[in-house]
């Protein structure tokens, strides 16, 4: 039974080994691509499109009625 659980072990471990740097370079490739982008855009720009996109979707104030 040991030796059962002790190959069930060695193939997760390889699979997990094997198959988790293939499986995270695509994320790691977009995250790379995402910080090129923002860098590429200029600070003011950025800041510009906040506060913009804030005034556009800020809370509506509730009205004070008697």
């Amino acid at each position: 039974m040991l030796r059962v659980i002790a190959w069930a072990l060695l193939v997760l471990y390889l699979l997990l080994v094997g198959l988790f740097p293939a499986a995270a370079a695509p994320v790691s490739l977009a995250f790379t691509g995402l910080g090129a982008v923002v860098a590429a855009i200029p600070g003011p720009v950025l800041l510009l499109a906040a506060v913009v996109a804030w005034l556009k979707h800020r809370p509506t104030p509730k009205s004070v009625t008697a």
